[in-house]
């Protein structure tokens, strides 16, 4: 039958090879959070920029409604004379209903005008009349010479005009005036040469009357408006995107979706669109509205509005946001780090600890084992002390020349079985130092004792042990034993620390509320940093023979009084070890 194999025990350090939090988990962390602040950056710009957008489509409405409101007015003033003439009673008009009338007919003169630059320069002719005609709402235009003749038409003389099968263009030409006069629904002016070579014939029908209505109406409704406003263009057209106004340049015509979106807009679905352009190194936004007059959507306004000012804003904004999730992003890697440093210190001070209990666990073992060896070993050791004496006594040797070195041999095994005595004694005392018998005693009275049993052995070395305390006597709680063995073990180490002649103080004096310290000074050789450090290691030691067992002893018993132990050290300059123990009463009286 195999034999079973039992796990008593095992230490396994990679359980806690791996920190807290991993690398990968805390960029995760951070990406997760850096997103979500980028992510609220750029919807707050997108809101910031609805709102502008929002505020200038606002601005750009209000100034539609003042064309609007302006061009209403001159509307409502011509349809007023229009009346007025109709009628066969007299209606009184104002100047200002006249100035409408007026803009219509320097209007159409000034069309006049430019086709009679053209006749000028021989340019005129049957094609470039039809295109005025279209692009102006005209019903007729027509060039006469100096007998009445027709020389250029925009398009064939209607019906009306003709007297019969049998009629000529010559008949034609002659009733022309008055076949015009007589037509309803037309109106017509004729613009004669200064040197009476020629007339100029302009007619307009109902829907030709209403276009030049609305558009004398919009352009002196923009000739108050003016300028400013952050306007750059401005362009009014009619339902069939003949131009009744505007000023400025205005961009390219609308691409994507633009026949739908005006047809939406004429049909008073859509209030506005918008969109911003760059025209001529300047950003603005291109509006869509419609445009009423007499309460219906005559045509549609498109104006640019600068976006200087927004852009400025948003500018800002870009940067106040981008500065604030700077550090927000900062912070958050800061806030990481820190988390990923503190758990990992706190992993390697568990760690740590977790590695002394276990070391400590490991030298109470050991101390057990130690007492119960140092127990076994005693009887063994008086046998052979015993035995070594009497060899001494009683075997001399026949040669009487190895009597001194019996002598001697016997000398040597009676010496180290005492330092084994006194090995065993170190091993027997740590192991018992956490048990105390606790009773108030005068800390001076021990430490005199100690002095006193110390004096003789540093006398002999040159050695000086000085007292400094109060005649009254500090008593405090203690294992009066092992406090005493505490206190003998660092004056012990005091004395053995001087190589030559040298002093040893001892004083006591109250550290703040009910403490007494204790302070044992020498002037041996002192120690280096990293040697304090491990002076109250039990397997640390600086002496050839022993087991550094006395400072671990002393360090146990003082913490186990609730004291506290300090030391300070200099190469070369001697060491000072400070106690500080809790104190019962304590009246000092200075001698």
């Amino acid at each position: 039958m195999p034999p079973v194999k039992k796990l008593i025990w095992q230490y396994d350090p990679r359980r806690h090879s791996r920190p807290f939090l991993r690398p990968l988990a805390a960029a995760i962390a951070c990406a997760v959070f850096i997103g979500l602040i980028l992510i609220m950056g750029i919807l707050d710009l997108r809101r910031v920029n609805n709102t502008l957008v929002g505020f200038m489509e606002n601005q750009g409405l209000n100034v539609v409604n003042v064309i609007q409101k302006l061009a209403q007015e001159n509307l409502n003033l011509l349809v007023q004379v229009h009346k007025r003439e109709g009628q066969h009673t007299f209606v009184p008009l104002t100047d200002e209903a006249f100035s409408p009338k007026n803009w219509l007919t320097n209007a159409l003169v000034n069309l006049g005008r430019t086709i009679d630059n053209e006749w000028k320069a021989n340019q005129l002719n049957d094609a470039y009349l039809k295109k005025i005609a279209l692009d102006n709402g005209l019903w007729l235009v027509t060039v006469l010479d100096a007998k009445d003749q027709i020389v250029f038409r925009s398009s064939s003389l209607p019906a009306e005009f003709y007297a019969g099968d049998n009629s000529n263009e010559q008949q034609v030409v002659s009733n022309f005036f008055t076949q015009l006069g007589q037509m309803k629904k037309i109106g017509f002016i004729a613009l004669r040469r200064k040197d009476g070579s020629g007339t100029i014939v302009i007619a307009l029908d109902s829907d030709g009357l209403r276009y030049w209505s609305a558009k004398v109406s919009v352009e002196k409704a923009l000739e108050k408006l003016g300028e400013g406003q952050g306007l750059s263009y401005i362009r009014i057209t009619d339902r069939r995107g003949m131009i009744l106004g505007g000023t400025g340049r205005v961009p390219e015509k609308w691409k994507d979706g633009g026949v739908y979106l005006f047809s939406q807009i004429l049909a008073g679905k859509r209030k506005i669109v918008s969109r911003k352009v760059s025209s001529h190194d300047i950003n603005l936004l291109d509006i869509l509205t419609p445009l009423y007059l007499n309460g219906q959507v005559v045509g549609i306004a498109r104006l640019g509005l600068e976006l200087s000012g927004t852009d400025q804003i948003l500018e800002e904004n870009k940067r106040n946001i981008f500065v604030s999730t700077s550090l927000i992003v900062l912070i958050a890697f800061l806030f990481m780090w820190l988390l990923y440093h503190n758990q990992n210190k706190h992993l390697r001070r568990i760690v740590e600890m977790e590695r002394r209990i276990e070391k400590a666990e490991r030298l109470s073992a050991l101390g057990q084992l130690a007492a119960g060896v140092a127990h076994e070993i005693r009887n063994p050791l008086n046998a052979i002390s015993m035995a070594s004496q009497r060899l001494k006594r009683e075997c001399i040797p026949a040669d009487g020349g190895k009597t001194e070195e019996l002598q001697t041999l016997t000398g040597v095994i009676r010496d180290e079985i005492r330092r084994l005595n006194g090995i065993i004694e170190e091993f027997l005392a740590f192991s018992k130092s956490r048990r105390l018998e606790i009773q108030n005693y005068s800390i001076t009275d021990l430490l005199q004792k100690v002095a006193n049993l110390i004096q003789e052995e540093a006398a002999a070395k040159g050695i000086t042990i000085q007292t400094k305390w109060s005649n009254y006597p500090a008593i405090i709680p203690m294992d009066i034993d092992k406090l005493q063995q505490a206190m003998l073990n660092f004056i012990k180490n005091a004395v053995e620390s001087i190589s030559g002649e040298g002093s040893v103080t001892i004083s006591v004096k109250p550290e703040g509320n009910r403490r007494l310290g204790i302070k044992i000074s020498d002037t041996g050789c002192g120690m280096t940093p990293s040697e304090v450090d491990q002076i109250f290691n039990p397997e640390y030691t600086t002496k050839e023979r022993g087991l550094g067992l006395g400072l671990s002893l002393a360090h146990e018993i003082i913490r186990g009084h609730g004291g506290k132990i300090r030391v300070f050290s200099r190469q070369g300059s001697g060491t000072t070890f400070e106690i500080l123990l809790p104190a019962v009463r304590y009246s000092p009286t200075d001698n």
